[in-house]
């Protein structure tokens, strides 16, 4: 049986929103700990499986839970000391979640369909009335959600069309390959990001983008009803909606922009935008809003447009990792932004 402190540590959390508990009494039929929840519109209940660990009282705490949200995304990292059974009252969650385990495994039983996740295989899923989670003892995840509406107006974008079912997602991940790695990736990156009090959460540019970028994994790497529909071709490419798109992207830079106002201004849908720009560009739309990013703190600090530092330009548009966006300029550029300034100093 699991012994001493929990395995989550809140001071390495401290933007997000941190809720401990050491009484198993907490985890009542009315779970104290739901009630110290954040705007949730659903009740918890909480029990540990073992019923002799309930007539106990401990000096540390037994379950922690640490939340933080920014747009349509929230990230929660999550422990137990005891295997806890969770079942679930109220309305069905407006987000999707997607589970990554760093320690133990997660079940989940929804409608009568059972998943598990443990350190190689994640889990989406869609919490709603019935809804029902067992953890393992010394268990220690990652959750990041993501707005439903959010994921099916993407993929009314993509397709297209209006949606007459609601989109379902859920099952098991495996992160070793393919799309679903590359998923894992960009979670563990907003995990990362959401950590920092200067990252993405704080930067309404870049979360935009990688709200965006999120939805887009999610439609591909996650099955679901539409996945077929997704990869079975795209529309006619139009190079004009391109030029259209690019100069919109380039006017708008320094701005939170999003794929859907990018398509408009093109006078295409999303998905037709998407077509286009890896025929004709051989990258996405998002690859091409980056890059433009790029040209443009090239720009501003090759011609000394701005006195401020190449931090604080960078983070003018969007790039809030400082060594991603360090990387990202010398593949583009073949030199450092640094080397650029003072080259443009001695100029």
């Amino acid at each position: 049986m699991p012994a001493g402190a929990l395995a989550i540590d809140p001071s390495r959390l401290t933007a997000f929103n941190v809720v401990q508990a050491t009484d198993p009494e907490e985890l009542d039929s009315r779970s104290r700990v739901s009630e110290r929840l954040p705007g949730q519109s659903r009740t918890y209940k909480y029990r540990l499986r073992d019923p002799a660990l309930c007539r106990m009282r401990f000096d540390q705490p037994i379950f922690g839970m640490a939340i933080r949200s920014a747009g349509a995304i929230l990230v929660s990292q999550a422990a137990n000391r005891f295997s806890t059974a969770v079942d679930v009252d109220g309305t069905a969650d407006e987000h999707f979640c997607f589970a990554t385990m760093l320690r133990g495994s997660i079940s989940v039983f929804e409608k009568g369909a059972h998943a598990t996740g443990s350190q190689g295989r994640g889990l989406a899923y869609r919490t709603g009335p019935g809804s029902r989670f067992l953890f393992s003892d010394d268990s220690l995840r990652i959750n990041v959600f993501l707005k439903v509406a959010e994921v099916e107006g993407a993929l009314e974008h993509m397709l297209d069309e209006r949606l007459r079912e609601p989109l379902v997602l859920g099952g098991e991940l495996d992160w070793s390959g393919g799309l679903a790695a590359s998923l894992k990736g960009q979670l563990d990156f907003v995990m990362r990001e959401f950590q920092r009090t200067d990252g993405i959460a704080d930067n309404p540019v870049s979360l935009a983008s990688m709200t965006d970028l999120l939805a887009t994994l999610v439609l591909r790497a996650v099955p679901h009803k539409y996945s077929d529909r997704l990869t079975a071709g795209s529309a006619g490419a139009v190079p004009a909606y391109v030029w259209r798109a690019e100069e919109f992207m380039r006017a708008h830079c320094a701005e939170p922009i999003r794929m859907a106002q990018v398509a408009a201004a093109a006078g295409c849908s999303v998905r037709t935008l998407g077509a286009v720009f890896r025929e004709f560009r051989g990258h996405t739309a998002l690859g091409a809003l980056h890059g433009i990013r790029l040209d443009q703190v090239m720009r501003d600090i090759s011609q000394g447009a701005s006195d401020a530092p190449v931090a604080a330009i960078a983070r003018r548009y969007g790039f809030t990792n400082a060594s991603r966006f360090a990387q990202a300029f010398r593949r583009r550029f073949g030199e450092t932004a640094p080397e650029v300034l003072r080259r443009a100093a001695r100029s």
